[in-house]
């Protein structure tokens, strides 16, 4: 199913614990129904309108497709104060209005994360609130938000050139960071305990993002969050793909996780996925002004993903 265009509906919105969120419902020009994508934002900010090209390549696809708003991105709230689990629900609630939509009528829905989004989508799925079709997650980290981070950081020092005694500092701090968020230390005073390393070469990288009370807060409700825990709970088809150049996530040992610990289900209907060269968005090459972004992405990706959905019923 290949459409040329897509319309999107007015915009809509999803009820939530934060409140209203804005939302906004892509439909392939096809003859329905189609299949339906929840698109779920990775970290950091997301309004329903920023997916980029994402809403086309899958409408091309022949998709349909909701995105929405994290609270304070254009909707009230603040993602800062959630949980990975506020996320799941706010995910659910976009499925729900989903599968109302008369362009899918029947036809199964599922989840789409990226990074930080796959964790979340797999919690979604895994609270058996609201019936998933399917999870497809791409870049979503096999390993803890502690995990992941502590390898970015280091793989960036690495990269910045920085000598073995300050990378050994720097690890030495965030081992001790997560220790002292574990155990519930005032966030204040860890962040006063990470100010006095201010001025260290390896200081701006390793502090990059969490550095405010908000987003440490934020770090230590998440930082715990075990993929291995979660992903013997989803009872639908999961795809997991990943950039073999992603230097952000330890490709090899999230792929383990998935492998070892993905719920067996009837036909095996799961799917892994390397592709060599891609980064953690899957793209192998830079975006290129005036060029489709398509020609970035991995080759094969986007038929192994409308391959993969096309197979899945609705339970």
């Amino acid at each position: 199913m290949a459409p040329t265009s897509f319309e999107r509906t007015l915009t809509t919105s999803i009820s939530t614990a934060a409140g209203s969120l804005r939302a906004g419902i892509w439909v392939p020009s096809v003859r329905g129904p189609v299949p339906g994508i929840v698109l779920v934002h990775g970290s950091g900010d997301g309004r329903f309108d920023d997916w980029g090209e994402w809403p086309s390549r899958l409408t091309e696809g022949g998709f349909a497709v909701i995105a929405h708003d994290k609270p304070g991105c254009g909707s009230p709230g603040d993602w800062r104060e959630q949980t990975f689990a506020d996320r799941a629900h706010e995910s659910l609630a976009a499925l729900r209005v989903l599968r109302a939509h008369p362009s899918v009528a029947g036809r199964p829905v599922g989840l789409f994360g990226m990074s930080q989004g796959g964790w979340v989508s797999l919690l979604a799925a895994a609270l058996q609130e609201e019936h998933v079709d399917f999870v497809v997650s791409l870049s979503g980290p096999g390993v803890s938000p502690s995990v992941q981070d502590r390898v970015r950081i280091e793989r960036e020092l690495v990269a910045e050139g920085i000598h073995a005694d300050a990378m050994a500092e720097a690890l030495a701090w965030l081992d001790e960071r997560a220790a002292r968020l574990r155990r519930g230390d005032e966030v204040r005073a860890v962040l006063e305990a990470q100010a006095e390393y201010a001025g260290r070469v390896w200081y701006e990288t390793a502090t990059r993002y969490f550095d405010t009370p908000q987003m440490l807060s934020f770090l230590a409700r998440a930082l715990d969050f075990e993929p291995a825990e979660v992903l013997p709970k989803v009872g639908c088809p999961v795809l997991a793909v990943f950039g073999g150049a992603d230097q952000l996530v330890p490709v090899r040992e999230s792929v383990e996780v998935f492998a070892r610990c993905l719920l067996q289900l009837p036909g095996d209907p799961h799917g892994l996925a390397i592709f060599p060269g891609a980064d953690h968005g899957l793209l192998v090459a830079d975006p290129q002004p005036g060029l489709p972004g398509n020609t970035q992405l991995a080759p094969g990706f986007l038929p192994m993903l409308e391959a993969f959905v096309q197979m899945q019923r609705t339970s």
